[in-house]
């Protein structure tokens, strides 16, 4: 079997899409990844063959944190998942399925223009969930773009959206974790992201800051974070996603090593603390370990998938209008303090080493 696996936007849009990849060449399949030209590397790193299916992009404007605005950030959605992108690499997904022939297209659920050359095709697909929180994909927020997407590619009128999760559905969260206001679809299977981690023997007491790879353009919100964690009794270790002026750095903490990327599941295997933008991916990388968390959201989805980790009580979130180091390092303090935090963390964890694993997910995928 041929199995095409698309997404749109970053690194949090792909990682949820490799476990069943791997899973499915492991199996013997012919498995191949298009997306973001920025990101491919990624997955080319793993060995996938990689298609840019959607046009570069400028480097990101320096943004400093803006205090968090629904409305704006589901317009974002709407005007750029639903409208700009949909309707850039639905054409380019149609012509890369003429040309490589999969038999399967697997896309993250916010890939709309994938989902719909797939059906304009009679290709059968499936989507991978990579919003935790299960937000933006209201029918009254994107139907209208996503109709006039739909006729472009001569499919009938659907504003109820049912496409989306007609087929299947694969969810690497655990269930408990989803909001209740947006429950997954009959569709749905949940699969565990990644294998349970091993008995930690490592004594050092680490904590891992990152603000992610999106809206994190600011060195000094960033050094604003560092400094935060100076008094924290152990290493810190920190990712800041993408090139920043290490200028705005200095002097660095002697505690914290600074790096643009390191593998974060093997970071967070060691971690004791997590301080965190609250992304979808790096939050649920830490619960899959257990790891209490402060949540420092920016935008997107994150301040959801914040308010979910402290209904969870794994964490305490940072609002932006209080980013300060006063009010993180309080934060920090109180969650490092209480044992309650990390007892939470570790019950997420019990759900999800409980989960079917990414065998499981493929197997699924055999329509």
């Amino acid at each position: 079997m041929r199995i095409l696996f698309a997404f749109t936007g970053g690194r949090g849009h792909v990682e949820p899409l490799l476990p069943p990849a791997e899973a499915a060449r492991a199996a013997g399949h012919a498995v191949a990844f298009a997306g973001r030209p920025s990101i491919l590397p990624v997955v080319e790193e793993r060995g996938f063959e990689a298609f840019p299916a959607e046009p570069p992009r400028k480097p990101p404007q320096r943004i400093p944190l803006q205090e968090l605005d629904p409305e704006r950030e589901a317009r974002d959605f709407r005007d750029g998942f639903a409208d700009r992108l949909a309707h850039q690499r639905a054409p380019l997904v149609a012509a890369l399925c003429d040309d490589w022939r999969p038999d399967v297209v697997v896309c993250d659920e916010t890939d709309f223009g994938a989902m719909v050359a797939a059906e304009s095709l009679g290709v059968p697909y499936a989507s991978v969930v990579t919003i935790a929180a299960a937000t933006f994909a209201w029918p009254e927020l994107i139907a209208e773009p996503l109709g006039r997407l739909r006729a472009e590619h001569g499919l009938q009128p659907d504003p109820a959206l049912a496409f989306l999760s007609r087929h299947l559905v694969l969810a690497p969260f655990p269930p408990s974790y989803r909001d209740p206001a947006s429950p997954l679809p009959p569709t749905a299977r949940c699969f565990r992201p990644f294998d349970p981690p091993p008995e930690r023997h490592d004594e050092t007491t680490t904590v891992y800051f990152t603000l992610g790879t999106v809206k994190n353009a600011d060195a000094r919100d960033f050094a604003t974070g560092l400094n935060a964690l100076e008094g924290y009794d152990g290493t810190v270790i920190a990712t800041t996603g993408r090139p920043l002026d290490t200028d705005q750095l200095t002097p660095l903490p002697a505690n914290a090593l600074v790096e643009e990327f390191v593998p974060q599941a093997a970071v967070l295997e060691r971690a004791d603390l997590l301080v965190s933008h609250s992304g979808s991916g790096t939050m649920i990388g830490g619960l899959v370990h257990g790891v209490p968390q402060v949540a420092l959201p920016r935008g997107t989805d994150q301040p959801e998938n914040a308010a979910l980790l402290v209904r969870a009580g794994a964490g305490l979130l940072v609002a932006p209008e209080d980013y300060a180091v006063g009010s993180i390092s309080a934060a920090v303090t109180q969650v490092t303090g209480d044992p309650a935090f990390r007892a939470a963390a570790g019950r997420v964890r019990d759900e999800i080493a409980a989960m079917p694993d990414a065998d499981a997910a493929w197997a699924a995928l055999t329509f």
